[in-house]
């Protein structure tokens, strides 16, 4: 069985009796006492049976409202297999009494070593994975991180501790999570500790916490809100010595036929199309899913009535593994050189030969660009209201732009804060009437259009207010606010492609019918393109269209 399939595990914590009481932290409802069912044990002992060595959780002494509750999370958690145990052991690693910490027996009669993996809390909703995953791994289970990113962690020498802030509703925090738990086995240098924010309110004050995960290395804010693995990568890449950086030559990888440059819809259609066809095919992304893992609801794609982004997520990644596909994620380009015989430098440091290069590197969330929006990223500013709604429980906030995102956002924001204003800068909302309706029903949504937002306000390290301009009087207003969702769209991750194929004035990449470019093998599908609608179903058709067009081209070539 395979361990990265267990998505289906992480609502565990939802399961739990509807009768059961519950408390609230910033909104999100916890059950007052998690519980793991009989179905999620029997799936625990399956993962588990094949554990190779023994893993002791050591919790700290010591009395705590949530103790009862920890111990006894902990002791079903240990009962799916006879090598893993439960310990009471005092640890200067363990921040409070609800801590605890993962070591590994490598053998019989042997004293057990630290991991360097801490939790200080109780792992569930989306983080339970986090605790299955370490477990695994530590005992044996393949790390599935690229190889040459596993030299590099490997490689660093420098003592780096992270402690990683986490809200149990984040759908992005896990990621973050296991990654940097995965650097801790690799690399005894690195300890990571996940932190429930909801178990430590005066940490989070203390720290002006407003974004989830929040990450500090050493003490210091290393990354804030959502934040790309690729990204934490790059930086803790930065700790490697680089006289002995790993850098194959061209001549260590294989000629592709076909390298796939994004992760999203449009790029694994791309490579499974690719494969299909019996190319040799390299799938480079910085993540699996693109901007579909930031979506929960999606109700729009054929054949499928509902579904969420993270499942249609694990969808792609399920069908990538029934073909021969060499797949580099958390890895970017960062250098092409056009010929050819194409030649991509990466952010791991190698470099790949291809013969066609299919670019579907989607689109990023648009910035607002105005005074504030930087300055309190994190303190107020968000681009996510599922991960960071929760921080803004009761009170008054803005979300900017009035598309479909938009108002989805304000849906969801709607059961947690006091108020949301929504600000559109056209004259009529542009999202979809069975959501303006909608929207149009709940009394603390205020819609208001034709504006245009000036400048965001705050006050020691917080958002208090915003300023906008009404357009049809041109008369300023302020309004005061303790948050502001940015929600007004996406510009393409293209940037990197100017001077090698032609683009237009808003960064999309020009493409014909067949997704040719102005430059002969180099193809491009999904939102990084001129194509109109930026939806899901059609950047899976154009990631199928691109690959059958490079798979024509290969076949021109050869004669």
């Amino acid at each position: 069985m395979n361990p990265m399939s267990i998505d289906k595990l992480c609502d565990w914590g939802e399961r739990a009796q509807p009768t059961m009481p519950c408390f609230q932290w910033r909104g999100v409802y916890i059950n007052e006492a998690f519980m793991l069912t009989t179905e999620i044990l029997q799936t625990l002992k399956k993962y588990t049976a094949n554990m190779q060595k023994k893993i002791i959780l050591y919790v700290q002494p010591g009395e705590h409202i949530k103790k009862p509750e920890l111990m006894s999370f902990l002791e079903q958690f240990v009962s799916t297999s006879d090598k893993l145990y439960l310990k009471i052991a005092d640890d200067y690693r363990h921040r409070s009494n609800i801590s605890f910490s993962l070591w590994v027996e490598e053998a019989e009669n042997k004293n057990p070593l630290f991991s360097g993996i801490l939790f200080s809390g109780i792992p569930g909703g989306h983080e339970f994975n986090s605790l299955v995953l370490a477990v695994l791994q530590l005992s044996g289970t393949a790390i599935k991180l690229d190889e040459n990113i596993k030299k590099n962690i490997q490689k660093i020498s420098a003592p780096l501790r992270f402690e990683i802030f986490v809200s149990l509703a984040c759908h992005n925090c896990p990621e973050i999570v296991q990654t940097i738990n995965q650097f801790a086995i690799l690399n005894q240098h690195i300890s990571t500790e996940t932190i429930d924010g909801g178990l430590f309110p005066s940490l989070i004050e203390e720290r002006n916490i407003q974004g989830v995960p929040a990450v500090y290395l050493n003490g210091q804010l290393f990354a804030n809100g959502k934040i790309d693995v690729s990204v934490i990568i790059e930086k803790i890449d930065a700790h490697a010595p680089k006289e002995t950086a790993h850098q194959p030559t061209a001549e260590a990888l294989p000629l592709q036929d076909v390298t796939v440059i994004g992760g999203g819809p449009a790029g694994v259609a791309c490579a499974i199309y690719s494969a299909r066809k019996g190319l040799k095919v390299t799938l480079i992304a910085d993540r699996i899913g693109g901007q579909v893992k930031d979506t929960l609801a999606i109700e729009n794609f054929i054949a499928t009535p509902k579904t969420t982004g993270p499942q249609l997520v694990t969808g792609l990644k399920d069908h990538l593994k029934d073909y021969q596909i060499n797949v580099k994620e958390y890895i970017k380009v960062t250098k092409l050189i056009d010929g050819n015989i194409k030649t991509l430098h990466l952010s791991s440091h190698e470099i790949i030969q291809t013969k066609t290069i299919i670019v579907a590197t989607g689109a990023k969330w648009k910035e607002l660009n105005i005074p504030g929006e930087k300055e309190y990223l994190g303190k107020g500013v968000a681009y996510c209201p599922h991960c960071d709604g929760p921080f803004f429980k009761d009170k008054d906030v803005a979300v900017i732009g009035g598309g479909n995102s938009g108002i989805e956002a304000a849906l969801d924001l709607s059961g947690i804060v006091n108020s949301v204003t929504v600000f559109e800068f056209m004259d009529t909302f542009k999202a979809d009437e069975i959501l303006l309706s909608e929207a149009k029903k709940r009394d603390n949504i205020r819609l208001i259009h034709s504006v245009k937002t000036q400048e965001i306000i705050g006050e020691n390290d917080r958002v208090t207010a915003i300023l906008y301009i009404d357009r049809n009087t041109q008369k300023l207003h302020q309004q005061s606010i303790k948050g502001v969702f940015v929600q007004i769209g996406l510009v393409p991750n293209s940037q990197w492609l100017k001077g090698i194929v032609d683009l237009t004035q808003y960064g999309e990449i020009k493409i014909n019918e067949k997704c040719e470019t102005s430059q002969p093998g180099i193809f491009a599908a999904g939102d990084v393109t001129t194509v109109p609608y930026k939806q899901i179903i059609i950047a899976m058709g154009e990631g199928a269209k691109a690959s059958l067009s490079a798979f024509e081209y290969l076949i021109k070539m050869q004669k």
